[in-house]
């Protein structure tokens, strides 16, 4: 919904010929192997979402749609009065459980992951699709995705020796400073070298009975709270903790970027041009 940003981003147009980052990702998406995009939309933007950004991809690919809405809940739960605020990234991936059936990648849609996001988790998905609950997630360098104007939240990863994944953290208020990047809130210094959550998971459709299980017992814990959100990284986090899946971290180099704040949008268009100049996109795209 934007609310830091002021606005639907996941709609602005960034590219030189106006594309928005989701452009950009399912493009590189595309190149990597993958044939089907869904799109986890609300309701109430459905018909302006499938004319802007939808039906230009419908050509090329299996197009998609599934929704996040407040009253998609378990058998035995309400929406608590007062609520308005959507579920949490756990429960949009939920969403779309009866549209998704084979090995898929989950990401934000206003956020850059570049290609070599899809290419790694893909070919991860590629290698591993039978193995039922094996996912992954593209693990990016902090010091890659930080604003240069204000603070972010990230979860922090921590691994194994054979790079499964053990945790993952959430720190709310992580800033670059003149002393290094710190997570303001508590205080907590980084190298920069830490890999971080960008919500870029690849998993099979086994996840989805985990994830109804989890939202279950977070609507346990948390349902009544007017603004509590099931995120994805504690989601995963806890099938980990319990041993239902194993999470392999997979290293994306890419420079991560997004519109975390209004004042973003004019160096995200800086660098989409670059690498426009660079020939690594054409635009439009095609």
């Amino acid at each position: 919904m934007g609310s830091r940003y002021g606005g639907l981003k996941q709609m602005d147009g960034v590219g030189p010929g106006g594309e928005t980052l989701l452009d950009y990702s399912v493009y590189d998406a595309a190149l990597s192997g993958f044939d089907r995009v869904v799109f986890v939309i609300r309701r109430d933007f459905e018909e302006e979402f499938k004319d802007r950004v939808g039906r230009p991809y419908e050509d090329r690919l299996d197009v998609g749609y599934a929704f996040q809405q407040l009253h998609d809940l378990p058998e035995g739960f309400s929406v608590p009065e007062g609520r308005t605020k959507p579920w949490g990234t756990g429960h949009a991936i939920l969403a779309a459980r009866d549209v998704v059936d084979s090995p898929f990648v989950a990401i934000n849609a206003d956020d850059f992951y570049g290609r070599d996001a899809f290419a790694a988790v893909g070919g991860f998905l590629k290698a591993h699709q039978k193995e039922g609950t094996r996912f992954c997630m593209g693990g990016y360098r902090l010091d890659a995705t930080l604003s240069e104007h204000g603070s972010v939240s990230r979860g922090v990863c921590q691994a194994d020796a054979d790079g499964l994944l053990k945790t993952v953290r959430e720190h709310t208020q992580i800033q670059r400073t003149a002393q290094g990047i710190t997570d303001l809130a508590e205080g907590v210094e980084f190298t920069g070298a830490e890999r971080v959550s960008m919500n870029c998971w690849g998993f099979t459709p086994e996840v989805f009975p985990l994830l109804e299980a989890g939202f279950k017992d977070f609507l346990k814990a948390r349902g009544s709270e007017e603004k509590s959100e099931f995120y994805i990284p504690n989601a995963v986090a806890d099938m980990v903790s319990s041993g239902a899946a194993t999470v392999q971290l997979v290293p994306v180099e890419s420079q991560w970027f997004g519109v975390t704040y209004r004042e973003d949008r004019p160096l995200v268009a800086a660098a989409l041009a670059e690498l426009t100049a660079k020939g690594e996109y054409p635009t439009p795209l095609g």
